[in-house]
């Protein structure tokens, strides 16, 4: 197996602690260039791999298969693609994991999706497509050629009818062929902890990265988190009290991040996963406060 094929579910399994970070295909020209500088400065922290995700309805299905590629072409970092049932027919999903196959890209977090209205409105599945994950997961492990990551939520799916039955679900996207997890983001340890301890008191051993988002605006991540059911702690909250300047939001922000991450690593957490924004320089911060060096 070559390099940039190896199996990332192998790597977050066996190889020690993984940091990974997360990009999304870019709109235009400016955040094309926005995109490939924040690659281009997270390459020297070699990280176990990066992942580029898939725009709501497939609407950048091309360009990540491109985005994906290139980083596997150009790049010494491994390339994870994203791919959702939204929008997409079975066949379709299907001549989406051959373009990633051909494109030499092994490794795909699947993901349900979220309805184009937001993850809070009523899920339709698509004539001809998947109404859940473990169905995609069932699909690209019956090809025998790829290592499936899937999400997981720390403080449950909004469609989730409880804390219980979220975690049944991934278990059974564990048991379809998923080899590890990625939580979105959440800012208390705790939450992640007992989403591990839920996973395995149901016998899945699963590897599940927590998902890293240090907060720069906290209106923005506040209205961000009751979207997609994250929830900000009320200590979280207060702790920016009092601040005005925006640089010290930020190192506040920054601050709780690094804290974060270094409660769930002292737990026993198998790594990092820092979505980016396709910005380099919070992950960076976050990294030399941990003393996480090149």
């Amino acid at each position: 197996m070559s390099e940039k094929t190896t199996s990332i579910g192998r790597l977050v399994r066996e190889g020690g602690r993984s940091f990974s970070f997360e990009f999304f295909p870019p709109k235009d020209e400016a955040g094309e260039a926005q995109l490939w500088q924040a690659i281009r400065d997270l390459e020297p922290y070699r990280p176990t791999f990066v992942s580029v995700t898939y725009g709501a309805g497939g609407s950048t299905r091309d360009t990540t298969v491109e985005i994906t590629s290139r980083i596997a072409r150009e790049t010494s970092m491994l390339p994870m693609a994203h791919l959702t049932c939204v929008g997409h027919t079975k066949e379709e999903l299907g001549e989406v994991l051959t373009s990633y196959a051909e494109a030499g890209v092994a490794n795909v977090m699947l993901l349900r999706g979220d309805p184009q209205e937001g993850p809070r409105a009523e899920w339709t599945p698509t004539e001809g497509g998947f109404t859940h994950a473990v169905e995609l997961v069932e699909l690209a492990a019956g090809r025998g050629q790829f290592s499936i990551g899937v999400a997981a939520f720390p403080e449950g799916h909004p469609s989730a009818e409880s804390l219980e039955h979220d975690a049944q679900v991934l278990v059974e996207k564990a048991r379809a062929g998923a080899e590890f997890a990625v939580t979105q983001m959440f800012f208390d340890a705790a939450d992640y902890f007992a989403l591990v301890e839920r996973v395995r008191a149901r016998g899945a051993d699963l590897p599940i990265v927590p998902g890293i988002m240090p907060i720069l605006n906290l209106g923005a991540i506040t209205r961000q988190g009751e979207l997609i059911g994250t929830s900000v702690p009320d200590w979280v909250v207060q702790s920016f009290d009092g601040l005005t300047e925006a640089a010290e939001i930020r190192a506040n922000g920054i601050r709780l991040a690094t804290q974060l991450c270094q409660d769930l690593l002292d737990g026993g957490a198998p790594g990092l996963h820092f979505y980016t924004l396709n910005r380099s320089k919070a992950t960076r911060e976050i990294f030399e406060a941990l003393r996480i060096t090149v």
